[in-house]
């Protein structure tokens, strides 16, 4: 395999100046490795925290607030992009892969974050968006010149139909045709996005290379691995057929189309078979680094089947993450059974992960529970996340309870938003400013006016407030995310989900004889169940009234109220 390698430099693994993972803080002494298991807190930079006053979050606030993040006990961080970009999808459209756009800050500030990630014993993963760039970067710039210069194959270029129309019926996740007409070359490109987002021609072995020195330019730079955005997407039907169209919505399922995209099963324009091909080799650029991790984000038709293709062996990535919870629009006490139930430790399997809110969806909490049940609907929903069996992404403000903002539309940002508004509650609401102090201007985040606005339910959630209460949702995720941490069964042990009455779910975790019970009631109505073996399990957390009560020793309860939920291991 083709594999760019460091230029003057022999093939290493950890650098000398990184610490061994024994003198972390939350080093584990566990024999896997460290991504097993993990769990990784999502930060949207814009979002995040502003150091310079100007409303939008950067680097260098990110920087000062991972103290808070090391402090939940979490093993990682996840950033989205920060790469030069004219964000018309908000950094999503690269027009530089190695160089962090001025409104973040610059190189320098990214390597003073990861050397802080560093001391505190964080895992820094960064996005890295490969299936598309922004039309402003250089490479498409000169694709679209000719048809015969050095990149006129970079991009996914077509003759139209002789009437003229685009080449087929591909239509864009954003809304509309696929496909966008370009003058200059008298033919139409490829964007599964944005027109402004040029689909990349993965097929192509040179733009590969390219990516793969791109990969190495951050590997070299100190990232411990990569989120692999919408890789899916990259390669697509060489024969340009069209997509047959979906089947109608079941009633009752829950599913309503809402964009043309909707309309079509998407199996020549993505998910196409070669894309293992390339995925094996970002797998061995990785490996040429200690302890490197790669997790796919897998939207589509078929996710599981491509989650498994994905993962599978030792020279695929080591783990990706479908929408199984994070476009569910509730939650059935089955959902965790059913999404489970493909990833069974088989020999060669690869190993899943787990969100269920991020920057893309609607906060969960909002999703599965009505506002008058949001506090203690939280906790239930991070105790389910955070015992789980795979790898675990929680997103900034999942640890306070955040409910999913309003923002009028006049404020809305988000381009798929307001192109389908309002049938889609957007992307903006799961991306408004974190809130930091309930006294602070602009709760904290920014001097200035904040790029989306704050929701004034979010301040009385702020971190100072939830700092000074023991009981609070921020202390909660941090007791749950310790018990985890302290368990190897937690982390990495089978599951096996139990027999219980409508809406109760329960399972078990084991690994090497140590057990442990999760019970959640996940619906508004009250149940009395208990397990038959009650008297054998010690409930270490427990989420059973408007506040935690947390137990050291007491048997689990036999009213399930609503929202309940409680956690306990075999005595």
């Amino acid at each position: 395999m083709n594999i760019v390698t460091p230029r003057n430099k022999p093939i290493h693994g950890k650098s000398a100046s990184s610490p061994s993972e024994s003198t972390l803080p939350h080093a584990r002494g566990r024999d896997a490795s460290w991504w097993r298991g993990s769990v990784i807190y999502q930060i949207y930079p814009r979002s995040f925290a502003d150091s310079n006053g100007d409303g939008i979050g950067d680097l260098a606030g990110i920087t000062r607030h991972l103290d808070h993040v090391a402090r939940l006990g979490v093993d990682g961080i996840w950033l989205s992009p920060f790469f030069t970009s004219p964000m018309r999808d908000y950094g999503y459209d690269v027009a530089d892969y190695c160089d962090v756009d001025p409104i973040f800050g610059t190189l320098a500030d990214f390597d003073a974050l990861a050397a802080r990630a560093r001391a505190l014993g964080l895992k820094l993963i960064i996005d890295q968006v490969w299936s598309h760039t922004s039309d402003l970067h250089p490479w498409f710039s000169e694709s679209r010149a000719s048809r015969d210069n050095a990149k006129a194959d970079w991009y996914v270029w077509a003759d139209p139909k002789p009437d003229g129309s685009p080449p087929n019926n591909w239509q864009s996740v954003f809304t509309g045709p696929a496909w966008t007409w370009d003058a200059r070359r008298q033919q139409y490109y490829l964007h599964n996005f944005l027109p402004g987002q040029p689909d990349l021609n993965l097929h192509n072995p040179e733009v590969q290379d390219a990516l793969l020195a791109v990969g190495r330019f951050w590997l070299d730079r100190g990232v411990d691995g990569f989120r692999l955005d919408a890789i899916n997407f990259g390669m697509h039907d060489r024969l340009l057929r069209d997509n047959p169209p979906a089947p109608p919505p079941v009633p009752g399922d829950g599913r309503r189309v809402k964009r043309p995209f909707d309309m079509q099963r998407q199996v020549h324009s993505m998910s196409q078979p070669e894309i293992t091909g390339f995925l094996e080799r970002i797998r061995a650029l990785t490996d040429l680094y200690d302890d490197r991790f790669t997790v796919a984000e897998v939207g589509g038709p078929e996710p599981l089947q491509e989650m498994k293709a994905f993962t599978a062996g030792e020279t695929r990535l080591n783990t990706a993450y479908g929408f199984d919870f994070l476009y569910a629009p509730r939650l059935p006490r089955d959902l965790p059974e059913r999404a489970l139930r493909a990833w069974t430790g088989a020999p060669g399997e690869g190993w899943p992960s787990w969100a269920f809110s991020n920057h893309d969806a609607p906060r969960c909490v909002s999703r599965w529970a009505a506002e008058e049940h949001r506090e203690i609907a939280a906790r239930c929903y991070l105790m389910l996340l955070l015992t789980l069996r795979g790898n675990v992404f929680l997103y900034q403000g999942e640890e306070l309870g955040l409910p999913q903002a309003d923002v009028a539309f006049e404020d809305l940002k988000d381009p798929e938003a307001i192109a389908n508004w309002p049938e889609t509650l957007g992307r903006d609401g799961a991306r408004t400013p974190l809130p930091w102090s309930s006294t602070g201007r602009n709760a904290g985040f920014s001097a200035g006016k904040p790029w989306l606005p704050l929701d004034a339910r979010h301040v009385p959630l702020a971190v100072d407030i939830q700092e000074a209460d023991s009981s609070s949702v921020l202390q909660f995720t941090r007791r749950l995310l310790h018990l985890r941490r302290e368990s190897p069964a937690l982390q990495r042990g089978e599951i096996e989900f139990i027999a219980a009455p409508d809406p109760i779910c329960a399972f078990i975790r084991r690994l090497d004889g140590e057990e442990w019970m999760c019970v959640l009631n996940p619906g508004p109505e009250c149940v009395t169940w208990s397990p038959d073996d009650a008297e054998e399990w010690q409930v270490r957390q427990c989420a059973r009234s408007g506040r935690p009560d947390v137990h050291s020793a007491a048997r689990p309860p036999s009213v399930m109220i609503p929202y309940a939920a409680w956690l306990g291991r075999r005595k």
